[in-house]
């Protein structure tokens, strides 16, 4: 039971830190392009290779913050179902160069991000 006290509470944190980042974006830069959540799975990218990493290759910590940090927090953060909904929108609306750009830029940007946050954690810098 406790596994699920740990996810659910980082679950909150990670959906309440989605729905901020991806609010502030839209307000600043206008909600014509899902400006929010092209970010918030870019850094959600990048954070979950950055924390599995550093978890399973440089500290030795206890598996419930994997469960905290992995599992709930950035599970609720990353908004994949959201940019599937905005794509089909898009789509919808006839906006297909502007999907287009959305699914490239979202996947070929968290998938760079996957690789600098797995770089970051084994860079020379990293205490080991």
């Amino acid at each position: 039971m406790l596994r699920y006290i740990i996810i659910g509470a980082g679950g909150f944190l990670g959906a309440v830190a989605r729905y901020a980042v991806s609010g502030l974006l839209t307000a600043r830069l206008g909600s014509r392009f899902p400006y929010g959540t092209m970010f918030v799975n870019i850094t959600g990218s990048f954070f979950l290779a950055f924390f599995v990493t550093l978890f399973l290759e440089r500290l030795l910590i206890g598996p419930n913050w994997r469960l905290f940090w992995a599992i709930g927090f950035l599970g609720a953060y990353t908004t994949f179902s959201t940019f599937a909904w905005e794509t089909d929108a898009l789509l919808r609306d006839g906006a297909w160069s502007t999907a287009l750009v959305n699914v490239l830029g979202n996947m070929l940007a968290a998938i760079i991000a996957v690789r600098l946050g797995t770089a970051l954690v084994n860079s020379s810098w990293m205490v080991r």
